[in-house]
């Protein structure tokens, strides 16, 4: 199968996704939620979208274009996937795929539905995808690559089951935004998506905000007002919320809380379900400081506007681009050497 047969079946995907029925839809949602109880119709719908926007014909031929195909020489990938939001192994189904070599996939228990599901339509669409598909049930065998992502304690086994491989391993990370000081209402609450989308579970929810000394943190809080008492009434993320209240009063620990959210400031980078955590910066230069000496637990970082050099826009860290990797590691490039 050649590179442009690959990417039409990926297209093909992408069309079909685009024009589910409200049953298909449904099923979908009702199905990923016996996996994993925090998917329900909102999170599956978002990710499906997050999952059509990397498959327009043209993004998907502008993403390989610079990258030697391995189609005469396949790999055999494993790839060990998470759970924790919908279909969050896609991406790298899709590169191992599109590169031309083998995906042997250890599908996690929290999302095994969603996963197989769109594989399984991939190889309707392309059957000669079904030779390069591998769901594995066992131990894997004859492994030459591993892309593999977990918590800080599965990347433990990871590092020493598949350090005779070449790998990438991820762990856990958490993504910040930055706040200028003088954004308006409107704008911080665009921060509403990287906040509350699949509660807070994914490596690219915000789980912290860096703001200028003397901020009034209220203005933030009112602004995600809505979105917070919207998110609340999913009773897991409610549970969370009423604990970590509890605990905050209980303690006395200085917070604000909006009803659905709460800040409270902290140097940790993972926060919580239901709980932002905030620092403050005197200046650039101290704000610099703070994201270097964190740089390997950040995935990713918001401003408005980008105004921070290597960030993304509010309101888009749900939404990368095919070309954004996590963990910053060209996983294209890693499965398939890119052309000098």
């Amino acid at each position: 199968m050649k590179l442009q047969q690959r990417i039409d079946a990926f297209v093909a995907l992408g069309d079909k996704l685009r024009t589910l029925d409200t049953e298909t839809s449904e099923m979908l949602s009702r199905r990923a939620n016996d996996d994993n109880g925090w998917f329900n119709e909102t999170t599956v719908g978002n990710a499906i979208k997050g999952i059509t926007k990397m498959l327009e014909k043209d993004t998907l031929s502008n993403w390989v274009s610079s990258y030697t195909s391995t189609e005469e020489n396949p790999k055999n990938v494993l790839v060990v996937m998470a759970g924790n939001i919908p279909a969050v192994g896609f991406h790298d189904a899709l590169s191992v795929l599109i590169s031309g070599n083998t995906l042997m996939a250890k599908l996690s228990s929290q999302d095994t539905f969603l996963m197989k599901i769109l594989l399984d339509w991939l190889i309707q669409l392309e059957p000669r995808f079904k030779d390069r598909v591998i769901f594995l049930e066992e131990p894997a065998k004859n492994i030459d690559k591993v892309i593999a992502t977990g918590s800080d304690n599965s990347t433990r086994y990871f590092v020493k089951y598949f350090s005779k491989f070449p790998n990438i391993i991820r762990a856990n990370r958490s993504s910040v935004a930055v706040i200028r000081g003088d954004e308006s209402k409107e704008t911080l609450a665009k921060l509403g998506d990287d906040i509350f989308l699949y509660y807070g579970l994914g490596c690219r929810n915000i789980s912290k905000i860096y703001t200028p000394a003397g901020y009034d943190h209220k203005l933030l809080m009112e602004a995600l007002e809505d979105r917070a008492k919207e998110t609340i009434i999913n009773h897991k993320y409610a549970n969370n919320y009423d604990y970590n209240k509890s605990i905050y009063l209980v303690n006395k620990v200085e917070h604000l809380d909006n009803g659905g959210l709460i800040l409270t400031k902290s140097e940790d980078m993972v926060s919580p379900i239901s709980v932002l955590y905030y620092e403050e910066y005197e200046n650039g230069q101290e704000l610099k400081l703070k994201l270097s000496e964190n740089q390997e637990k950040i995935q990713c970082i918001v401003t408005d506007g980008q105004w921070l050099a290597g960030s993304e826009d509010f309101g888009q860290a749900q939404f990368p681009n095919v070309d954004t990797y996590a963990d910053n590691v060209d996983t294209l490039e890693f499965l398939s050497p890119i052309l000098a």
